[in-house]
This record gives C-alpha cells, structure tokens and sequence, in this order.
C-alpha cells in the first residue's frame, strides 16, 4: 500500500485524501491550524460560528460527488437547501433586485426592464450554457499531461469556439443594454477574484450556473461541509496532523522523498500539495531545479487575485427579512472596479452581506444575527497598502457606515456583541496565501486551462497539485474538479 501525504486539509485537500483512501491508499493530511477546511474554516466566538471564506453553494451534485464515490450517501453528512431569493441585488439609485432561479420569477422582473433585455438576457444564457459545455468537456475536466494534450486541432478549435478574447462584461453587454442589468450578470467574476472589465468572457458561466442550478444553502454553514468530509475520511481510515507546518517537500534526484516536519525527515511515496501553488513553489520545494518553469522569479511575476477585508458581526438583536445573500453596489461601479485591480482601496466599495441566521439557527444564539460582510481590495501586490491596525480599524468603521445606510440596519452599532475584523494580511498568514490573494492565482487567459500550474510536477517525480492556483481554478466545485483531476493523476501513475 503506498503512502501518500497531503499538505493541507483545505477543500481539494480533504476531497482527494477520501478519493486516494477508497482507491487503497494509505494517506496522511498535516494541517498547520487546528482545525480543517482551509479557507472554508470557522471562527467561533460567544456562541456565534462564522464561516472564514467561501459561502454560496453552486452546482451542489458536485458536492455530494465526493460522499457517493465512497459510496455514502450524501444526505448522512450534509444538509442541502435551496435559496430563493438565490439573492437580493440593492443599487445606489435604491432599485433592488431579488434574483430569482425560477424562470417565470425572473421574466417579470425582465420584462419589467424591457422586452429587448429580457430577449437578450434568454440568448446570454443559451450562449453561455453552450459554450459552458464545451469548457467543461475539453478544458476543465481533462487534465494536461503533455503539450500536444493541448495543442491539437481539436483542443484549438474548442478555445475559438470559447470566444475567450472578448473580456466577460464585453460579451455580456452584446445580449443586455440596461445598465443595472449588465451588473447583475458581470459581478460574479468577483467570486474568483478578477474583474469583469478584462476577465475571460467564460467566466460569464457563473450567473448562468446560478439560473440553471441553483443557489443553495448547507445547514450549519459552509464549514459543515468541511467537517462532513473530515468524518468521512477518519470513517476511511485516514489521519490528520493538525497543528503540524510542512517545512519542506523533500526531493531527490527528481523524486519525491517525504516531507520535512520539525527538522525531521517523514518518509512518503507521494506528496499531493494543497498549499497555495505560489506558496508551494516559493517555500516547500527548496531547489531552483525542481520547481521547473515555476521558479521564484516567475512566482514572483505572475498575476494574483483580488483579495478581501471582512467584517464578522454578531448581533445581539434579529434583523428579519434579509435575505441570506446580498449584494450591494456601489454609487460608481466602473470606479470600484478599477481601484480593486489598480491597487487602489475603495472609497466607495461594493461590499456582499451574508446572513446564515436568517435561516439557521444554528450558526448563532437564539435571538441573536450573523452578519459577514465581505469587501472585494487589492491583494498585497502594492506595498502601499499596509493593512495595518489603524488601517483595519478605520475601514472597519468606513463599511459600518455604510451598512447603516442599509435600510433597516441604521442601530447595528449598538447591537455589535462581536466584530472581527479580517484583512489580506489575515489571509497571508493564516493560509499562506501569496501576496493575500484570496483567490489564489488570478485565472487571465495565460493563467487558465493548460497554462496554469498543472496537477502533476513534470519535474519531480510523484509530487501532484489540488487547489485554487492550480487547473481547473478557484470556486469550490472547479477545486473539487482539481482534487478528482489530480488523484486521476496519482492512480494512472502509480497503476
């Protein structure tokens, strides 16, 4: 039985240890925090439990992939619901949106625009599920060995079909002319970390994702689900080192050899990394030549993701009627954009309310509300912008402001029982993610499909790759897709 070891029990993580262990491996996770999930951890405090990242759940058969390939049923581990509203949309001239994955929900509020829009809106989401079929047979589910499982006639003629030059706003724009509407369908590239301004067109794919599948809801927040899969993998036999740093992918004569852990050399066949790829690079694998093209000064050079700042506000009072999910945008949108992805902080931001609470008890004290507020800022890319304390304290209160402009939430100063900030910084140190690029590697065109880091090391023999920064791309389900990607990998490997 071979051994392998997995850096990091975060999502991709924790899916491909469960997918080896049913495949007869003998694997290990070592988690340098205490608990798993990566990104999609928790913080707990005076009876309220905040999810740290990831909140909206797509595609959720994608979800449950994971329990039935060990031939568990899903509904044992997790508890799906689905939302609708999917979210509420709110504009600065105070119009607000409840967006709705019910069609005929939607039409009215379509027609209500205009005719041609709602025409327009129908052949975005044809042109988008179309090509959406074509990224997911030929790109984001193959894996890309060699160059020539890229270069061929047929891979060539389905990125021309992609129609991937156009950026997502562009190509959104040809279907809808109404302003607030061309919003509602360009924001979700923020949820990978890029802008809809110069972002490849197929990541349009999200709001239509959303329509066709649904938005949904896991009881006891994102991080149950984090949690199912940690009981399935000790259900399986597995073991998790928490409170463990990796201090070095050791590597001889291009092969895995183990992992360094406290100055002690631990013996593997296999090393699956689910550290950010960058931070992977960089400080887990020591010697220039086994890094292959990705050597530090490239690491360096690539492009990074967006990152966040986030509120986490306990609330000793209810605040009902809000939807689970909420989107607030602001006065100049184009501005907030490009301050974000010019290394500006945003005066005016945008900024997404998440209230479990409203839904589930059981994410806060009877009574009581959960707010998460989340503010799309530059990654630390600019050394200007030094999140330091009087910078997360005055932004704290620059979105406290703003939130109490939000009708309804004009007291929440005086219901804040816990308020914790969360800034690039935080997400640097806690998830060594590069430059605090919360989404890892930012998916450009020349950082997506066969150009991104692959799932297998060409150089190192036995050292594979699952996370956001590597192919497929960042969102929970495309990381699942990466965990299957790179245990396929591992098993035609080692055969």
């Amino acid at each position: 039985m071979k051994k392998v070891a997995i850096i990091g029990s975060g999502v991709a993580g924790l899916a491909s240890a469960i997918r080896l262990k049913v495949n007869g491996y003998d694997v290990e996770i070592f988690e340098k925090n205490s608990i798993v999930g990566g990104r999609m951890s928790v913080i707990k405090k005076n009876g309220f439990s905040f999810d740290v990242g990831p909140t909206i759940v797509m595609m959720p058969e994608i979800y449950k992939e994971v329990f039935t390939y060990a031939s568990k049923n899903p509904d044992d581990y997790i508890s799906m619901q689905e939302l609708d509203p999917m979210y509420s949309l709110n504009y600065p001239n105070g119009e607000q949106v409840d967006a709705s994955n019910h069609l005929t929900k939607m039409m009215k509020h379509l027609e209500s625009v205009s005719e041609k829009d709602a025409l327009g809106y129908l052949e975005y989401i044809a042109d988008v599920y179309k090509r959406f079929l074509i990224a997911k047979k030929d790109f984001i589910e193959k894996a890309y060995r060699k160059p020539s499982d890229f270069y061929n006639f047929k891979s060539l003629v389905a990125a021309y079909k992609l129609k991937t030059l156009n950026s997502a706003y562009t190509s959104i724009a040809k279907f809808v002319k109404d302003e607030n509407l061309r919003k509602a369908l360009a924001f979700q590239t923020l949820y990978i970390g890029i802008s809809p301004y110069t972002g490849p067109s197929i990541y349009t794919i999200i709001p239509m994702i959303e329509l066709l599948y649904g938005v949904w809801y896991i009881k006891g927040g994102m991080y149950a689900y984090a949690k199912a899969m940690e009981k399935l993998f000790l259900e399986l036999g597995g073991k998790i080192h928490f409170n463990t740093k990796v201090e070095e992918i050791v590597i001889d004569k291009k092969k895995v050899q183990g992992l360094l852990i406290d100055r002690e050399i631990k013996k593997f066949d296999i090393v699956l990394s689910n550290a950010d790829f960058p931070y992977a690079m960089k400080y887990l694998v020591k010697d220039e030549k086994d890094k292959g093209k990705y050597k530090t000064k490239k690491i360096e050079k690539m492009e990074y993701s967006s990152s966040s700042f986030m509120l986490y506000l306990g609330l000793d009072k209810k605040y009902p009627n809000l939807p689970v999910h909420n989107i607030r945008f602001a006065k100049d949108f184009d501005k907030n954009i490009n301050d974000i992805f010019e290394d500006r902080i945003p005066d005016d931001p945008s900024f997404y309310l998440y209230s479990p609470s409203q839904i589930d008890e059981s994410v806060a004290p009877s009574g009581k509300e959960l707010l998460y507020v989340l503010v799309p800022v530059p990654n630390l890319h600019n050394s200007d912008n030094k999140w330091n304390k009087d910078l997360v304290t005055s932004y704290s209160e620059k979105i406290l402001d703003m939130i109490e402009k939000v009708k309804g939430f004009e007291d929440i100063r005086k219901h804040i029982e816990v308020q914790i900030p969360f800034s690039p910084e935080d997400f640097k140190e806690k998830f060594m993610l590069f430059k605090g690029a919360t989404f890892g590697l930012k998916p450009t065109l020349l950082q997506s499909n066969y150009f991104r880091p692959q799932n297998r090391s060409r150089v190192v023999k036995n050292l594979y790759f699952a996370g956001s920064s590597n192919h497929p791309g960042a969102g929970v389900p495309i990381v699942l897709t990466s965990a299957k990607l790179a245990v396929s990998e591992i098993i035609k490997d080692n055969k």
